[in-house]
This record gives structure tokens, sequence and C-alpha cells, in this order.
């Protein structure tokens, strides 16, 4: 495979005219087409706001960016994918994706004949900078069988789960759909439990059983993850820190840091560094 001419500029933030551009790919069940490879690469600098309508690949997939943050739904799940930590799609998985302008994306086809499923499910990997290294090695023309199959055998050996993930359940029911509606619209709302909970007529205790039910998380935790996916999109514009931390309900860049960190793992200095 050609290594491709991606050669990056300024990064860009959103299509100046709005406008979103779709992206239609084929639905395929796991190894519906046979490949004739173990590890093909792909790479390009997204020029506008992109929607990748629901697909699936005959291959597993791992999906990161070389700059900037996107995301992928799985069902009822959105995923987070920055250059640091990537998206393992096992083959068949049906998948939609947000790509901002100036993206460089970055995509690995993993043959099912040749790679067994990393995991049952999606999984957060860690693509450390030896991992990107060795994908990139991939892509010469000049690699010969014995040095490919090596750098193969690398790659294999270097998929880890990341020890964290951004990855938001958005509740479905017709009790908390109104809440993730307005969390997602503005994510500095400022609702509380009691007020939500009066507005529709329930107890707190039924709204805090039902997001962890359906989410996993407590209403406060889940809040926070929520807030912290539209904080990563505003860092990978390089929008200010300052700037972010209100915009996604905080009073404070030490508040909005703490938050962060406690999702991320990153502060957001050190994170906005690593997706640029």
């Amino acid at each position: 495979m050609p290594t491709p001419d991606i050669r990056p500029g300024p990064a860009a933030g959103p299509s100046r005219d709005g406008a979103v551009d779709s992206r239609r790919l084929p639905l395929y069940a796991a190894g519906e087409i046979d490949v004739p490879f173990v590890v093909r690469g792909s790479a390009e600098i997204i020029p506008r706001d992109t929607f990748w309508e629901e697909h699936s690949h005959p291959t597993h997939e791992l999906l990161w960016n070389q700059r900037g943050a996107s995301s992928a739904t799985i069902g009822a799940r959105v995923w987070t994918i920055t250059p640091a930590v990537g998206l393992w799609l096992p083959a068949g998985t049906r998948h939609s994706g947000w790509t901002p302008a100036g993206t460089w994306h970055r995509a690995a086809q993993f043959g099912v004949h040749a790679v067994p499923p990393i995991s049952d499910g999606p999984v957060a990997m860690e693509v450390t900078p030896l991992l990107r290294l060795l994908l990139d090695r991939l892509d010469a023309d000049d690699l010969t069988r014995d040095a490919r199959s090596r750098t193969e055998a690398m790659v294999l050996d270097l998929l880890t789960p990341a020890r964290h993930e951004l990855i938001l359940r958005i509740p479905e029911s017709p009790l908390l759909a109104p809440i993730a509606a307005a969390v997602r619209e503005d994510p500095a709302d400022a609702t509380t439990l009691a007020v939500w909970a009066a507005r529709l007529g329930v107890s707190t205790r039924t709204i805090t059983r039902a997001f962890r039910s359906e989410t996993g998380l407590g209403f406060s935790q889940w809040l926070a993850t929520a807030r912290m996916q539209h904080a990563v999109a505003m860092l990978a514009r390089e929008e200010e820190i300052d700037e972010v931390a209100a915009c996604v309900g905080y009073h404070s860049a030490s508040a909005f840091g703490a938050a962060f960190r406690r999702i991320t793992g990153l502060s957001p200095g050190r994170f906005r560094s690593e997706i640029q």
C-alpha cells in the first residue's frame, strides 16, 4: 500500500460554511471478504466536519488520530478517540463516527484470518509512540516480507487496552432522555438533580437509580463525563483552557483541571499538547 500523501497544515476548527459532509460505507459481517493482508493502514486529513453513517468492516479495525479528537458511536455508547487513546472495533461491529475538520484521521485494518479478536466488543486501546512508528513503517513500499512479518508481530504484541477511556453511554429511557438532551446541548447546564426530579415528577433517588442502571454511572459522574467529552473537542480546536472550563460548567480552571484529570488521567494542558 503506498504511503498516503498527507501534509498537515494548521489545525482547523469547524467547517467555515457550517456544512457537514456525510460518508456512507457498506455493512459487512466479520470475515465476509477475504483480505490479502495482516495489517493495512490508512490516513487522511479531514477537510470538513464529517459524519460517517453506520457501517461495519469485514476486518478488525483500530481507529486513532495523528492530530485532533473525534468520536465513534456504537449503540448508545459514544467513544472519544485521540492520538493517545484509540478504539479497537472487532470485525462486523456496527458503528458511526464524527470527525471534525482538521482532524488527522488514522485507521488500521486487521485481517480476521491472521489476527484473533482482542476483545468480544469495542475497547479503548493505548496508542503509544512506538505503536504509531510501527504502524507507519507498515506503510512503506520497500519492506521485505520478513521485515513486514516482524513489524506486524510487534504491532500485535503492543495492542493493549487503555488505562483511561472517555466513553459515555447515552440514556434513552423517556425519564432520562430530557436530561441527556439538555446536557449534550449545553454542557454548562447547571440544573441540579433536585430540580430535574421536580420537573419530571419523580424522586432524586429514582433518577439516580435510573442513571446507574442505564449508564453504569451516577448522575454527577455521568454529567462530568459528558462535559469532558465536550471539553476534549474544544481543546482539539485550540480554544483557551479558561474558556473551555466556563463552557462546560466550571467556575475555575483549577476545578475543571481536577475533573479533567480524574476522567482522562491528564491535565488539560498536557492533553492539548498531545492531540496537536
